[in-house]
């Protein structure tokens, strides 16, 4: 646990649509703690001191201390959950979730990329990340701040994978071990233009055997040389033959 950081927390009496509006009225954020020993509880956050939190959380996993008016223990928990409003991106609500220092607990972690891909580097390849988060589960004291993956080793057409992480001592990684996290990959540009190269007719190449036939009015075949002279001598398509006379 490297970073730990405290925040001022009030408990909220009135809840409902209404209380929530007030709150955010005075420049507050309601929000909720919530653990597995506790019962839910009822906060509000002052919103200027939770943006600063953000900015020095910087998106890393990182432990913060509730410290509530009238209470001399904080609460150790993480931020489990922020809602914003979608048109004015204003902070709707937070959920906290309280951990104990003696008990491992479930969090997902960043994931970072560490040093330049020889696939980048040397075959113009592009780093394409796949999980941006893994879930973990470990004790407070253990909980790191990002999972590094070094990436110096990975060519065009390789992909680490959760079973290739390296060990960080008392962290389980609870995802799926074949989950792919990140990839090296061709350009998109390169990629089209091979399948466009690919789907494109050979020059010269012959013509499928029982196609369709070429539409009126379009330049005879190759072959048809001899006929198409006659019927131009003619003055009528080199097909078209007198018809017999009548028998009476």
């Amino acid at each position: 646990m490297k970073t730990q950081l405290t925040l001022t927390a009030t408990p909220r009496i009135q809840t409902g649509r209404s209380a929530s509006r007030r709150v955010r009225k005075s420049n507050a954020i309601p929000a909720i703690l919530y653990g597995k020993h506790t019962s839910p509880e009822k906060l509000s956050v002052d919103t200027p001191e939770f943006v600063r939190l953000l900015k020095v959380v910087s998106g890393r996993a990182v432990l913060i201390e509730l410290q509530q008016a009238g209470k001399a223990e904080k609460a150790l928990s993480f931020l489990q959950e922020i809602q914003r409003d979608p048109i004015t991106d204003k902070y709707l609500h937070l959920d906290f979730q309280e951990v104990k220092p003696n008990e491992k607990f479930e969090i997902r972690v960043p994931v970072v990329a560490a040093g330049e891909s020889f696939g980048v580097k040397n075959q113009n390849g592009v780093l394409e990340m796949n999980a941006h988060t893994l879930r973990v589960r470990c004790f407070p004291k253990d909980l790191p701040e990002s999972i590094n993956v070094d990436v110096t080793e990975l060519k065009v057409g390789e992909t680490i994978k959760v079973s290739e992480l390296k060990v960080i001592p008392g962290v389980d990684f609870l995802d799926f071990k074949g989950q792919p996290i990140v990839s090296c990959v061709e350009p998109v540009a390169e990629i089209v233009q091979e399948v466009v190269a690919a789907a494109a007719p050979v020059e010269g190449a012959a013509a499928p055997a029982g196609g369709a036939a070429p539409a009126a009015g379009a330049a005879p075949a190759a072959g048809d040389g001899k006929a198409a002279a006659t019927a131009a001598k003619a003055g009528a398509p080199a097909a078209a033959k007198p018809a017999a006379p009548a028998k009476k």
